[in-house]
């Protein structure tokens, strides 16, 4: 068999073989030429082993991917999915093997692999399915739960609705569909942006995989074979957001160690039982090995670290408990360290607490791989619709559309039944009521006068959810939508650019209620008013809002109503984002403003201090001056200085600064594409940087001009019109 690679103008590779497998095999090889860092680094974060190359930096996560246990569960997946989708475990092994086949290549011309003295290694059939884990372990946002805990500890059950909104590392989408009712064509398109951590190289990767069976276009997860989230196989596109559905659990485990070692958790029925117990080594370069204990009870595999409680519960006592002191773990034996980013207390008796995570995968081993190869063979929208069927995690809401009129709008996941405590709060694993029962069926949706819009707000997935995005972004694309009837693939791309920030009017109703300013906040906060409330780069108002809007943020985070919450408890250091106040009020800020009583704090003095802050500082500038693109990166370069960026949080263009703490932008818009069911060379992609994960490659930036912009470039799928840069015999 032969293996043909061609790329577009963009480097954008277009792989042709004469099987499934095949096409597999160049996938994983055209991966590894042009991501082997990436995949790497991924590959050691879903084993819990990137501090070995990465340092003192990495190894927080590394603790947590080995307690949550990621690489065992990604194993069982696909031990699993031998068992039961056997062609679809070797379509994944042929992955593989292209991987390794051009990982040591692909490392030679990525000079990350110098730079930290790491060797690539060899890849198993199971890694693909680490790295989806690792990618979305984080997805479903589980420590709010501790946030929700931490809240109603310290200002009562009314803080949660208060604080509920879309948190600063949740990761979200804006997506849209029209019917062919509303396009020039008579035929739909899809468009939206996925909003991820940006990160160098991309997470996303544009690729086009052709065979006699399927010839599908889209971006891919690097290390992932397919393309799951968004495609267009000429006859049926699709595309997905974050569901907010909430699908992961925490619980309170109450622990004991025996005169043998082992440690004990007691479960809903009185029982002590025997957890499972072992220790890991994990590697830090320049510095010493960590030595970590990794329990998991009956409920999942225990996150945090040990801590004694001085009168632990009784086994009867009320789901009230559930508000108590943060929750640990047992002392360890002496011999092994309890360090490593997750914080904890130590005792020398006594019983102890610790959290333990349940998530679906973890439980049902079954990551949902065998949508993957359905999706690729799909021809219409019930292809689509039963392919994410078989989807776990994470829980997406999917639109999909095909060239005879078919149009489809589901959520799509496995999100187990179970207690309204589970869902919101920790659940004591010692009580009873707390279990899984199931799952929930997945909800359809309908399109409304041709269209069908979802940016992370309510919606179909409301019952599978606690919290979603405030509705701005939905409510805004809807409203521009509806500004024309009919739209052609060439039109959507404005509606990925606008900025207008809808969640400014209770800040700026609170300035126009100001009185008895001096002449300079005066000025100040009557320009502000007079502002169109757009979040442009180039815009010296948008600045000057963003300014008051921090200053207003951390006088709030300063009162001593929120004292309490300035010091988040000892859990591990990933966590630490969603306990953070400051981001958390700058989030709320909306709610925080609006809200008729907010503890005794005196809001028209907080923003007339924060006006007057700004006024004498003497604003100047434009908003591109401080908001800035500042990319992820593993091994981040000495200086660096990004772009300047139109956009916030609450917009279309969510490009996310943190008020309060920093105006630069790590998260935003991944990708942006458009597919079009008339005909697919009509659609269009970009993505931040470029489809070469190289430094200094030709194509390792070259579409962050059309990013920045809010262009984006052609698809070109006519093989003759693409260079053929490898063919290779199989």
């Amino acid at each position: 068999m032969t293996i043909e690679t061609y790329r577009d103008a963009w480097g954008i590779p277009h792989l042709r073989a004469a099987d499934a497998s095949e096409l597999a095999r160049a996938q994983g090889r055209v991966t590894a030429h042009d991501r082997a860092w990436q995949l790497e680094v991924e590959r050691h974060r879903a084993q819990g082993t990137s501090a070995s190359f990465l340092g003192s930096p990495a190894v927080a996560w590394d603790v947590f991917a080995r307690r949550a246990r990621l690489a065992d569960t990604a194993r069982r997946c696909f031990e699993a999915l031998e068992r039961q989708d056997p062609e679809t475990a070797d379509w994944v092994r042929a992955y593989v093997a292209g991987v390794n086949e051009a990982l040591a290549a692909g490392a030679a011309r990525t000079p990350e692999f110098a730079r930290t003295g790491l060797t690539p290694g060899t890849w198993e059939p199971w890694h693909p399915l680490g790295i989806w884990l690792a990618t979305h372990i984080l997805f479903a946002g589980f420590p709010a739960k501790l946030w929700r805990e931490e809240a109603i500890r310290h200002l009562g059950e009314e803080a949660v609705p208060l604080f509920a909104t879309d948190g600063p590392t949740t990761v979200g989408s804006n997506g849209w569909l029209l019917a062919g009712s509303r396009t020039t064509t008579g035929h739909a398109l899809l468009a939206g942006d996925p909003h991820r951590f940006i990160e160098s190289p991309g997470v996303y990767q544009q690729i086009r995989l052709s065979c006699p069976e399927f010839d599908v276009l889209g971006l891919a997860v690097p290390g992932v074979p397919g393309i799951a989230h968004f495609a267009h196989t000429g006859t049926v596109a699709w595309s997905i957001t974050n569901a907010m559905a909430d699908y992961q659990d925490l619980y309170r485990e109450r622990l004991r160690r025996t005169e043998t070692g082992a440690v004990a958790a007691l479960g809903p029925d009185g029982v002590w039982t025997e957890t499972e117990r072992h220790t890991e080594t994990v590697e830090i370069a320049g510095r010493p090995a960590l030595r970590i204990e990794l329990l998991e009870t009956p409920r999942g595999p225990v996150i945090t670290e040990a801590a004694a409680t001085a009168h632990a519960p009784a086994a009867h006592a009320p789901a009230a408990a559930d508000g108590a002191a943060p929750p640990q773990g047992p002392p360890a034996p002496d011999n092994e360290s309890r360090t490593g980013g997750a914080g904890g207390r130590t005792s020398t008796e006594g019983e102890a607490e610790a959290l333990a995570l349940r998530y679906p995968p973890r439980v049902t081993h079954d990551l949902g791989f065998s949508a993957l190869l359905p999706l690729l063979r799909a021809r219409h929208v019930t292809d689509v619709d039963r392919a994410f069927d078989a989807w776990a995690e994470p829980v997406n809401v999917v639109h999909a559309a095909d060239t005879a009129g078919g149009t489809l709008h589901r959520v799509a996941g496995r999100v187990p039944v179970r207690s309204r405590t589970n869902r919101t709060r920790l659940a004591p694993a010692w009580l009873p009521g707390h279990a899984w029962h199931g799952w929930h069926e997945t909800p359809y949706g309908e399109l409304t006068d041709g269209a069908a819009v979802m940016a992370n707000q309510r919606g179909p997935a409301t019952p599978l959810g606690v919290e979603f995005a405030p509705p701005h972004r939905a409510d805004r694309i809807r409203a521009l939508l509806d500004e024309r009837r009919t739209w052609s693939a060439a039109d959507l791309p404005a509606i990925h650019m606008d900025t207008h920030l809808a969640s400014a009017a209770p800040l700026l109703d609170h300035l126009a209620a100001l009185d008895d300013l001096t002449p300079e906040a005066t000025r100040l906060r009557d320009r502000l008013l007079a502002w169109d409330r757009r979040m442009d780069a180039d815009s010296t108002d948008a600045a000057v809002y963003a300014a008051v809007r921090t200053a207003v943020v951390r006088h709030l985070a300063a009162h001593p109503a929120f004292a309490a919450l300035t010091e988040p408890p000892a859990y591990p250091e990933v966590l630490l984002p969603w306990l953070a106040l400051t981001p958390r009020i700058a989030f709320a800020l909306e709610h925080l403003l609006r809200a008729e009583e907010l503890y005794g704090i005196d809001r028209p003095s907080a923003v007339r201090a924060a006006l007057e802050d700004v006024a004498a500082d003497g604003p100047t500038g434009t908003w591109g001056d401080t908001h800035r693109l500042a990319p992820w990166q593993a091994l981040p370069e000495p200086s660096y200085e990004g772009p300047a960026l139109s956009g916030d949080h609450d917009c279309v263009l969510c490009t996310s600064a943190v008020p309060g703490l920093t105006d630069l932008s790590a998260r935003g818009p991944a990708a942006r594409y458009v597919w079009d069911l008339a005909d697919r060379d009509h659609s269009l992609w970009v993505v931040p940087l470029g489809s070469d994960g190289v430094p200094g490659t030709p194509h390792h930036t070259d579409q962050l001009p059309l990013w920045l912009k809010g262009e984006l470039a052609p698809v070109s799928t006519d093989w003759d019109h693409l260079e053929l840069v490898e063919n290779t015999d199989a």
